[in-house]
């Protein structure tokens, strides 16, 4: 599959590059990207819940009433869940929701995400670029000039590039992203993908699958 490359005004460059099969052309594996989207919300839940239960509710175990001739159920102390200020039943506790994956499904899901992209049209490939100065603005006339302003975009590098990161941090429908920490949910989150020519060869390697030329 080739797609020509763009530079940051939006024009062709008379390259392109050839995205593998192995990858951007697979049949896409729904339940592996589900498990691996819904393993990443997972491990962002904090799970630090909790609720005192009887046993740690602070008060008197007197027993409040005599066990029998009152007409109603018995009752060992205030700390029951039954009286008001009583503990908790069943209520949350502190809990770890992370579960684990398999590095295989992880990479189908990851391979799957991208695949989607390139069957809906929705990724593109930007020459490599560099801004002199974080700057929002200048980040904003590349999202311009790549008509994806009003579009929930994710932009793939090939390395850490602090001015580039820092430029689109005040956008809220853009991310920037280097190729080795790309995540099922991010890909499949945005609505358009945009990655490095650089970064197209790392992503390649990282599916240490052979780089076509």
């Amino acid at each position: 599959m080739k797609v020509n490359v763009k530079n940051i005004k939006g024009e062709d460059t008379g390259k392109s590059v050839e995205l593998i099969d192995d990858i951007y052309a697979i049949e896409p594996n729904d339940h592996a990207v589900y498990l691996d989207v819904k393993q990443y919300l997972a491990n962002q839940r904090q799970g630090t819940h909790k609720a005192k239960e009887r046993a740690e509710i602070a008060g008197s175990t007197k027993k409040i009433k005599r066990q029998k001739g009152t007409g109603t159920a018995r009752a060992g102390s205030m700390k029951s869940p039954i009286f008001r200020g009583g503990g908790r039943i069943f209520g949350p506790r502190v809990r770890d929701y992370g579960f684990k994956l398999n590095r295989k499904l992880k990479k189908l899901a990851r391979k799957s995400a991208l695949a989607y992209k390139a069957k809906d049209e929705k990724l593109t490939v930007l020459e490599g670029f560099n801004l002199d100065a974080p700057k929002t603005k200048s980040f904003l006339e590349i999202l311009n000039a790549l008509s994806l302003q009003n579009e929930k975009t994710l932009f793939v590098l090939e390395g850490a590039n602090d001015n580039v990161f820092l430029s689109s941090r005040n956008i809220p429908n853009a991310k920037v992203v280097i190729a080795d920490k790309i995540n099922t949910y991010e890909i499949m989150n945005a609505t358009h993908l945009v990655i490095s020519e650089a970064a197209v060869e790392k992503i390649e390697s990282m599916f240490n699958t052979k780089v076509a030329v």
